[in-house]
């Protein structure tokens, strides 16, 4: 009988390390990320970031980027192609009107500002040979938004707006997979 308990213990020991990746439903890899700008911060962090910010040259509220732009992945990427992603931006059950939506391809370099972003963030602005790569549109009166003419790939999906139950700013991103020719109907919501 104890012949299994060290198996067993060394078993369940080990299957806390693994890593899983997240399944979605019906084979779709999504991600959706719900990033809250202006909540209260703990004060060790508040400090923390305080003394980041004093230490950095820039006047403006944005991190320093510590990926450079990768010239050689951008490459492999298309800027156009036919695909369509459309949807629409909610925040506590309402639409956002007239918000700014944008669709970047998943790299290095975006998935640092979305980690970021994630973090509370905001990365100095993009390198304008990736701004190439994002389209971005606004969403109409009922918070519908439809971008046109995107490549195959990988994709964040971000949309930012005023929660109506705080007035804080909220941020939203999806990572969100669309093949060539396809289009995808997706929801930014909190």
């Amino acid at each position: 009988m104890t012949r299994w308990i060290l198996p067993a213990l060394l078993a369940i020991t080990l299957a806390g390390c693994q890593i899983i990746e997240p399944r979605y439903p019906a084979g779709q890899r999504e991600r959706v990320e719900v990033i809250e700008r202006g909540t209260e911060m703990p004060r060790e962090t508040r400090e923390t970031r305080e003394t980041e910010r004093a230490e950095r040259p820039s006047t403006t509220d944005r991190v320093a980027r510590q990926v450079a732009f990768p010239a050689e992945e951008y490459a492999t990427l298309e800027k156009s192609g036919s695909g369509v992603i459309s949807g629409r931006l909610l925040l506590g059950g309402r639409p956002v009107a007239n918000a700014g939506v944008s669709v970047a391809p998943v790299t290095t370099y975006s998935a640092e500002a979305a980690e970021q972003a994630l973090a509370g963030r905001a990365v100095e602005r993009a390198d304008p040979r990736a701004r190439e790569y994002t389209h971005t549109t606004r969403t109409d009166g009922n918070g519908y938004f439809r971008l046109a003419g995107l490549p195959a790939g990988e994709f964040y999906v971000s949309g930012s707006g005023k929660d109506p139950s705080t007035g804080e700013t909220r941020v939203i991103i999806q990572q969100v997979s669309l093949g060539n020719g396809q289009s995808r109907s997706i929801e930014l919501s909190r």
